[in-house]
């Protein structure tokens, strides 16, 4: 699928044009309502930069638009024709592609941390979860909240497959909602990890129903959670982004994003320490793993037929402001994945 264009990535990935200036921390692609590959990323640098992906595996710079703070997550519209960006600055915006237009959609009282997409048969709108503890829903057109939920504590990640969504707090809370006719909560949990949670992912069963997610820590580990689990058993959590430091201690790395393959139903975690993983939760088996980049590896995600993996590679402090190194600038990647991320045949 990906024609010749060598890059500096040890693993001889395809390198996305024009990067932004700061690490990425959002990456999105486009929907599959698109003929065509986009993708979108957003930035510590203030900026969202939108990306044609050809079939070559060459990058086409499009635009690039900018908020009044550090961007910290990014979404499509389920029509791909739109994409909300939320900030640092406490707002969200609209960014209209084909008018390539601007305006304001959603407001809170502190960082939005997270947007996502909520369409289900009977309304559309945008799920917002900020560091001011509440959780809020926008239908785009008012300058209102269709409605506005209190969390217990701030919003550190959030994911959305109709008709569920899932929050996770500071203080390793964990709240799961039904969406269904109107947003309401359907349960509380806390957290199977012991350490602060950073991603969260929503999975699928075999009928293409949300049925649990992957949750990812700060300590190297990533729990497995059905939501109503047929065994106990059926939860577990596995170990990862590790690697055995000087003197026989173990250095341990955050799971910094999951996502999970649309057509497999397979998995891959990105950490700190560089490298991405993709594994089988069925089998509960990893089935590859990169060699180590020279910096953080900070997001990912699948383009919608799970052809293409994107990842960001970029600088996440985790070792301090004396590891930083201004010359390492952030870098983009891209990698022919479907085969590698089939599940292991039993």
């Amino acid at each position: 699928m990906f024609g010749a264009t060598q890059s500096s990535n040890r693993m001889n990935d395809f390198e996305v044009a024009s990067p932004p200036d700061d690490s990425v921390s959002a990456l999105e692609f486009s929907p599959n309502t698109l003929q065509k590959n986009f993708l979108i990323a957003g930035s510590w640098d203030s900026s969202v930069r939108c990306w044609e992906v050809e079939q070559n595996g060459a990058t086409v710079p499009k635009s690039i638009k900018s908020m009044g703070g550090p961007v910290l997550d990014v979404c499509w519209s389920d029509d791909g024709t739109k994409v909300f960006m939320a900030s640092c600055d406490k707002q969200v915006k609209l960014w209209d592609l084909g008018s390539d237009q601007v305006m304001q959609v959603a407001a809170h009282d502190g960082p939005v941390k997270t947007c996502h997409m909520v369409k289900g048969p009977n309304y559309t709108c945008l799920m917002t979860g900020s560091w001011d503890k509440t959780l809020k829903f926008w239908d785009t057109r008012s300058p209102n909240p269709m409605m506005a939920i209190n969390l217990p504590e701030r919003c550190y990640c959030a994911d959305v497959e109709y008709p569920m969504a899932v929050v996770g707090t500071a203080s390793r809370g964990l709240i799961i909602y039904s969406l269904q006719n109107t947003p309401s909560e359907y349960k509380r949990q806390e957290s199977p990890l012991k350490y602060q949670h950073r991603t969260i992912s929503i999975f699928r069963d075999k009928k293409k129903e949300p049925t649990g997610y992957a949750l990812g820590s700060i300590e190297g580990r990533v729990a497995i959670q059905y939501v109503n689990p047929a065994n106990p058993k059926d939860n577990f959590t596995f170990k990862c982004h590790r690697s055995t430091g000087s003197s026989g201690f173990q250095d341990i790395y955050a799971v910094n994003d999951i996502a999970f393959h649309p057509v497999h139903g397979t998995l891959v975690t990105v950490g700190s320490d560089g490298t991405f993983s993709f594994w089988d939760k069925d089998a509960r088996t990893k089935l590859k793993s990169s060699d180590a980049m020279d910096q953080s590896i900070t997001k990912c995600g699948f383009n919608s037929n799970g052809q293409i993996f994107a990842y960001a590679v970029g600088y996440d402090w985790s070792k301090g402001h004396e590891y930083f190194n201004p010359g390492k600038k952030p870098q983009i990647f891209l990698r022919s994945c479907y085969e590698e991320l089939k599940p292991r045949i039993n």
